[in-house]
């Protein structure tokens, strides 16, 4: 599968060492402009604004577009690029398979997590920079997760359509819970469910709770 506008921009700021805010500086386009590139939520980003950006790292328009234009000094897409590994950053939080527990998802200092960069394009279609990985505890999701299982949270999928694991507050804590919409219901309602039995399912308004993100990998050790 080709290469993504994001994967590309992303290699080659890393490669002239420059941060996010010093090539939206420099373009004069806002950080959230490079961000959105970057995090794959503009799939069509303005002509213009992304020639500025070319020009500021030394590339093509075509280049970033389509990885077939010009390039000044050595291409950061080589051959082996696919096969490297992506560090995804972990997380204090855990969440709770139970009665939920206040927590901070924000980037920890903690161990980092290395995946298959191909593996998170090509089969999650997801932006590693919007990925986090997490400890979850509580039985509320056995057999699915257990005590203890480290989770892959993609939190640009922030919606149970279609249904499935996701990582979410509800308004005590942050749980791990299986989520899918109430049919027909207006306003919309979102159903939450344990996949052990012994939990009794419960419905929110949408507006009333936070998704975090989806729950796209688990792993646990023996």
């Amino acid at each position: 599968m080709s290469i993504s506008i994001s994967e590309r921009l992303r290699a080659r700021i890393r490669q002239l060492g420059m941060s996010v805010a010093e090539v939206a500086r420099t373009a004069d386009v806002n950080r959230s402009f490079v961000y959105d590139i970057l995090r794959e939520r503009s799939l069509t980003p303005s002509l213009e604004k992304l020639t500025r950006i070319a020009e500021v790292v030394l590339v093509s328009p075509e280049w970033l577009l389509t990885g077939k234009g010009t390039i000044d000094g050595d291409d950061p897409i080589t051959e082996d690029y696919n096969n490297d590994f992506v560090a995804i950053q972990s997380v204090k939080a855990r969440p709770s398979m139970g009665g939920g527990a206040l927590v901070d998802v924000e980037p920890s200092r903690g161990r980092d997590y290395h995946f298959r960069r191909a593996w998170i394009r090509d089969q999650l279609k997801a932006a590693p920079s919007m990925l986090r990985v997490m400890a979850v505890e509580g039985d509320s999701m056995t057999p699915t997760l257990l005590d203890g299982d480290t989770v892959l949270v993609d939190l640009n999928q922030r919606g149970p359509k279609p249904p499935g694991v996701f990582v979410l507050h509800d308004g005590m804590g942050l749980v791990a819970k299986r989520l899918e919409y109430v049919p027909l219901s207006d306003p919309a309602m979102i159903r939450i469910l344990s996949d052990n039995p012994q939990y009794s399912p419960y419905e929110c308004l949408a507006d009333e709770i936070n998704i975090v993100g989806r729950v796209r990998w688990c792993g646990r050790e023996m």
